[in-house]
């Protein structure tokens, strides 16, 4: 059902994680024998999975009442918005409030993938690549092109690396540029993303640069501690490593 028109969702939550907003459209949708309602918001402090970062959840505050968002993702242009239920009357303003604790240990998970991939290319090689990831906010899980098993020893020189990294506090600076800009300073794409002309360089010192459209926090020392938890292969010429990062490390 239209409410209003926009052609693009627009994504306000690098810098909140509450807006004030309207919904545009919902619809409900069948699958997995439940069924969902997918609204759709004129601009959102919700993050759409993508990148290996797992979609937000939260609230979504209306006169008539309140919905749980339980899951955010990405269709073409729009970020769309699960819920279970819908409101007797969806119109008028929205307070879209984010799960501040949940988005926390997401982010976490996810600027540890920029100083793992970092620490494998030197301890490993530079033929390692990014080849998949997941972070949430209970752990990170992060495929990487390797031609043989990671040695107990390699695994622990990763993990010193990144630790050292994380205990330097080092500032992580993200940019927004044009794309052919962010070739010449040669920072790394991510596998199977697709980039317009505009992308966000994240950089971590000089250890770590990647383009990537993720939430990240601001020095590595918010990271305070990651654990490796396991290696394995996950196909031909692809390694698996898992970890957990903070507290949950300690």
């Amino acid at each position: 059902i239209n409410v209003n028109t926009v052609a693009k969702t627009a994504f306000v939550g690098y810098d909140s994680l509450e807006a004030k907003t309207k919904i545009v459209k919902y619809r409900k949708v069948s699958g997995k024998g439940k069924e969902l309602y997918q609204i759709v918001l004129e601009n959102t402090p919700f993050y759409a999975e993508s990148g290996g970062q797992v979609g937000d959840s939260g609230e979504l505050k209306m006169d008539s009442g309140e919905l749980k968002v339980i899951d955010t993702k990405k269709e073409n242009d729009l970020i769309i918005h699960f819920t279970e239920s819908i409101l007797p009357e969806m119109y008028g303003e929205v307070i879209a409030l984010v799960n501040a604790d949940r988005r926390k240990e997401i982010t976490v998970h996810h600027s540890v993938t920029h100083l793992m991939q970092a620490a494998l290319r030197q301890v490993l090689g530079n033929h390692v690549a990014q080849k998949g990831s997941l972070n949430n906010e209970e752990y990170l899980r992060f495929d990487f092109s390797h031609f043989a098993k990671v040695t107990d020893a390699e695994i622990a020189g990763v993990e010193k690396l990144v630790n050292e990294k994380i205990r330097q506090n080092i500032p992580v600076v993200i940019k927004e540029m044009k794309k052919d800009d962010a070739v010449t300073l040669e920072a790394m794409a991510l596998f199977g993303e697709k980039y317009g002309d505009e992308v966000r360089v994240v950089s971590v010192g000089d250890w770590a640069k990647e383009l990537c459209g993720g939430t990240h926090v601001s020095r590595s020392g918010q990271l305070g501690l990651v654990k490796l938890l396991s290696e394995s292969s996950i196909g031909a010429g692809v390694r698996r490593v898992e970890a957990l990062v903070g507290y949950d490390a300690y």
